[in-house]
């Protein structure tokens, strides 16, 4: 195949448009032997005479022509790749796969996604996979994702040297009642009032070990009556009265109008939130600028929790 030296079909070519040596010399900052020892080396590579006497001055060959016609094609192609890369350099470009658990999609994912589509900027695409909080660890050691959102209870330590974890939210957990239970307008709420009540959690994972944890700092074991994983199954069932749940107040898209939220002012329960990295992903500029609306919309959710 025949070889085609980019660095001497740009030398070509500012002939083609200065018209002779010289000027192309000082264009280059070449020295006129230096341009016309590469166009003979390109020449012989191409197989070609590419250039002919014209009196004082040189003209091109039509094989010259014919060479920069296609060169002409690649040097648009390598100012779009550049164009790109420079976008990218930027975080402007780039693909970011995030894997979240289902809360955190709705909640985080979804509105950062939007706050980045919403900036001047281009931004990365973003590519989402729903994944349960110790599921999303599985994913990023794997490089299957490069960003995960879990929960601070199922996170790595701080020490694992696989991973970087950036904190994001602090969710508070409110209990949900169905409509005329005798403790939903009870005052000062404690989650020791709800230790003989039937209560809806999952069967494993992160939410059954969030409620038990929660309980049992309250003082009692939760009886499980039911068990569900997602908050429309769980609300469903708390508003026909077969029990009560501890609710991410995150989740708060998802309540009914036969439920009562009750904020639990004395015990404060509440789960942690985080983004964790492969070490260094950081400071990837697309990573990083998908980080930095998840931190944005995170704040602004904060503050609604307050």
């Amino acid at each position: 195949m025949t070889e085609w030296d980019i660095k001497k079909l740009r030398i070509l070519r500012t002939l083609s448009e200065r018209g002779t040596v010289t000027a192309t010399a000082e264009a280059l900052l070449m020295t006129p032997s230096a341009v016309s020892q590469q166009l003979s080396n390109l020449a012989k590579q191409l197989g070609v005479p590419l250039l002919e006497a014209q009196g004082r001055r040189v003209r091109l060959t039509d094989a010259a022509h014919l060479v920069l016609r296609h060169a002409e094609a690649v040097f648009a192609q390598l100012e779009r790749a550049e164009a790109e890369l420079t976008g990218y350099l930027r975080g402007e470009a780039g693909e970011v796969r995030v894997g979240a658990f289902s809360t955190a999609v709705a909640a985080l994912v979804v509105p950062a996604v939007r706050l980045l589509r919403a900036d001047d900027r281009p931004g990365p695409s973003v590519r989402v996979r729903e994944a349960e909080a110790a599921e999303a660890y599985e994913l990023l050691s794997a490089g299957d994702v490069d960003l995960a959102l879990s929960l601070a209870a199922h996170a790595p330590t701080a020490h694992d040297p696989r991973f970087t974890l950036l904190p994001l939210l602090t969710d508070p957990l409110d209990v949900a009642l169905p409509t005329g239970h005798r403790l939903a307008d009870a005052p000062g709420l404690r989650l020791a009032d709800l230790a003989a009540e039937p209560w809806i959690f999952g069967g494993s994972g992160p939410w059954s070990e969030i409620t038990t944890a929660a309980c049992e700092a309250a003082g009692f074991v939760p009886e499980q009556a039911h068990s569900a994983s997602g908050w429309t199954a769980i609300l469903a069932m708390v508003e026909a009265h077969m029990g009560v749940a501890l609710i991410p107040r995150m989740a708060s898209a998802e309540r009914r109008k036969g439920v009562v939220m009750r904020v639990l002012e004395a015990d404060l329960p509440r789960r942690h939130v985080v983004a964790a990295v492969r070490q260094g992903a950081e400071e990837g500029p697309a990573v990083a600028r998908v980080l930095a609306a998840l931190e944005q919309v995170s704040s602004a959710r904060a503050k609604t929790f307050s």
